[in-house]
């Protein structure tokens, strides 16, 4: 299949897909992030957020290609984002020096444009002291250490880099779950209410957990737990049209949809994240796998 035809069939997924959430869709805005970062060789996710502070963009995750060196440098090349003297443009280029990154994803909105790149390293995970001592990491990863040992989040598969946002998420890998207690004690030492009892329940079987944290704070921004989706719990928390879109998005492996959902709280409040896969990339199924089996 050609470059041109492979992003037309995902243009028409991404379509689709907005048309489920009632976002609007435009190709001017769609069209240039997909053509820089094309062709597909692996992941792609799509996701929403619901509540009123949160919806209204489609989200999505794409596997960088190997013919993209730097994520970064690459969406600056094609203007998808403005350059920036803040730290948070020179974290990637840092985390590549003192890590061994499997890949690299970007997340955009159809949207909101450009978002975030995610540095991979499930096979090389780094504890939060080493990557606390990267130079451009924010402070409040080493100032939060005695937080992640305590309930513990010791390991860290990937780091997700936010521009637009200038926030930084550290994703902690818990493949045998997570207990109740520890999600109760997490939440109270952030001074986050309790959980009632059936998201509480559903927690327990998270594959990962993430902290979001920025520069210009040394608290915890938002915690966030993902595990493979939980429909009842999900569809009786957020509007009709996000029930529909995760469970009616397209995909292109065999057998059923895989789809997720992230229970996230803030001093915000709480509030659900829903991603379904358009494609796996082979990394992924194979964490995945470990996860699901």
């Amino acid at each position: 299949m050609s470059k041109a035809a492979e992003v037309e069939d995902v243009y028409a997924a991404i379509e689709e897909s907005a048309q489920l959430l009632d976002v609007p869709c435009s190709r001017e805005k769609v069209w240039p992030i997909l053509t820089a970062f094309a062709p597909f060789e692996g992941g792609i996710i799509f996701s929403a957020s619901a509540g009123e502070r949160h919806a209204g963009d489609l989200d999505l995750t794409i596997q960088v290609p190997r013919r993209v060196g730097d994520p970064y440098a690459h969406a600056l090349e094609n203007g998808l984002i403005a350059g920036t003297d803040h730290p948070v443009g020179t974290l990637l280029s840092d985390l590549a020096a003192h890590c061994s990154v499997n890949e690299y994803l970007i997340d955009f909105g159809v949207v909101g444009g450009f978002n975030k790149v995610y540095v991979h390293f499930p096979r090389d995970l780094q504890g939060v002291s080493k990557l606390a001592g990267i130079p451009s990491m924010p402070a409040a990863v080493a100032e939060n250490a005695d937080f992640f040992a305590r309930h513990g989040l010791d390991d860290v598969a990937m780091i997700a880099i936010d521009y637009r946002h200038r926030t930084t998420n550290l994703y902690f890998p818990l493949p045998e779950g997570i207990e109740q207690k520890t999600v109760v004690s997490m939440l109270r030492d952030l001074g986050l209410p309790e959980p009632d009892e059936q998201v509480l329940d559903s927690v327990r079987k998270t594959f990962r957990v993430y902290a979001t944290l920025g520069w210009d704070s040394s608290r915890i921004e938002r915690i966030s737990f993902a595990r493979s989706l939980d429909l009842p719990v999900v569809s009786a928390r957020v509007e009709p049209e996000i029930e529909r879109f995760v469970t009616g998005t397209p995909y292109t492996y065999p057998g059923e949809r895989f789809s997720i959902s992230i229970v996230k709280w803030s001093p915000d409040g709480e509030w659900f994240n829903v991603g379904s896969y358009y494609q796996f990339g082979p990394l992924q199924w194979e964490v995945l796998k470990k996860i699901l089996t």
